[in-house]
C-alpha cells in the first residue's frame, strides 16, 4: 500500500495559517481558504488510513491539526452508509471539502415555532467545498449521500472545534448543548519526511 503524501496537508495548513494571519475577517478567510481546501480535496492520496476508519454506529470526527493558538482546526469526518448528524450549529466559520463519496447538507432556520428547512439539500461531490458561519448560516444536518459506501469529508473550523460549546436542535427548535470532542487518540506526523 502506498504511503500517503502528507505534504499536501502540510502545505494546506501553512497556506491557511498565512490567510488567517493576514485576513481582515471571516469573509476574507472563507474567500481565500475555500480554494485552498478545494485544491487539497481534489487529490485523494494524502489522508492516512487511520483517519478514514468508519464506525458501524455513528460518524467519526478525527482531528488532523489544530493551530497552536486554536485559531483553526482541520478534521476528517468519516461517514458510514446511512449515517448523519442531528441538526446542529457551529458558532464559528467553517469550510467543508468533499474528499471521497458524497454528502448531503440541509440548512435550517431556527425560529420560535421550530426548525424550518432552507431550500433543498445540497450535494457535495469530491473536490467541492461549501462554507458555513453564524454570519452566512451555520445550522444544518449532514448525511452520507452514499447508501452503500463510506464517505470522507475534510472540515476546517475557526476554532478547536472539538472543544467548542455548540448545540443540536430538535424539531421544535429546542437547543441541547454539546461538545463534540474527537475520535482519535493521536495525530498524523505532518512534519516528518
Amino acid at each position: 500500500m502506498k504511503q500517503p503524501d502528507l505534504s499536501r496537508l502540510r502545505h494546506f495548513i501553512m497556506a491557511l495559517s498565512n490567510v488567517v494571519d493576514t485576513a481582515a475577517g471571516e469573509a476574507e478567510i472563507l474567500a481565500a481558504g475555500a480554494p485552498l481546501l478545494a485544491s487539497l480535496v481534489s487529490h485523494d492520496d494524502w489522508l492516512p488510513a487511520d483517519f478514514a476508519v468508519p464506525d458501524p454506529q455513528r460518524y467519526r470526527q478525527y482531528l488532523l491539526h489544530c493551530d497552536s493558538a486554536r485559531r483553526f482546526s482541520v478534521v476528517s469526518f468519516v461517514w458510514g452508509p446511512g449515517q448523519q448528524t442531528p441538526v446542529h450549529n457551529h458558532t464559528v466559520w467553517g469550510m467543508v471539502g468533499m474528499l471521497r463519496g458524497a454528502e448531503l447538507s440541509q440548512s435550517y432556520a431556527v425560529e420560535t415555532d421550530g426548525l424550518h428547512p432552507i431550500g433543498a439539500p445540497s450535494r457535495l461531490e469530491p473536490g467541492q467545498v461549501e462554507t458555513v458561519s453564524p454570519t452566512i448560516g451555520d445550522v444544518h444536518k449532514v448525511s452520507n449521500a452514499m447508501a452503500d459506501a463510506v464517505s470522507v469529508s475534510i472540515h476546517v473550523y475557526g476554532a478547536d472545534i472539538g472543544a467548542v460549546a455548540r448545540a443540536t436542535y430538535d424539531e421544535g427548535g429546542g437547543a441541547r448543548p454539546f461538545i463534540s470532542g474527537y475520535s482519535n487518540a493521536f495525530l498524523p506526523n505532518l512534519w516528518g519526511s
